[in-house]
């Protein structure tokens, strides 16, 4: 699998107040909306991005009170779950 790797200089994660477990989790969820927001990813690759599922997702944006914008591919998706082939 090919992909970008992103590098975070040490001082960087090593100002982090979270817990060096979490960094990672953290960070992919972080991008994820605010890439979300911007409009550069919609949501079902936001969520990828963030490793959760689509109502973790959804709730998140909800909780940090993020409009959501339902895109043709976020139809497509729903219409693929529909029909079961996740």
């Amino acid at each position: 699998m090919s992909g970008l790797l992103l590098e975070i200089p040490q001082e960087v994660t090593d100002a982090l107040r979270l817990p060096p477990a979490e960094q990672d989790r953290e960070l992919r969820i972080e991008l994820a909306v605010a890439l979300y927001q911007r409009g550069a990813l919609s949501a079902g690759k936001a969520r990828k991005l963030a490793a959760m599922t689509r109502w973790e997702f959804e709730h998140l944006l909800g909780q940090r009170r993020i409009a959501r914008h339902y895109q043709q591919d976020d139809l497509r998706e729903d219409i693929e779950y529909g029909k079961g082939d996740q």
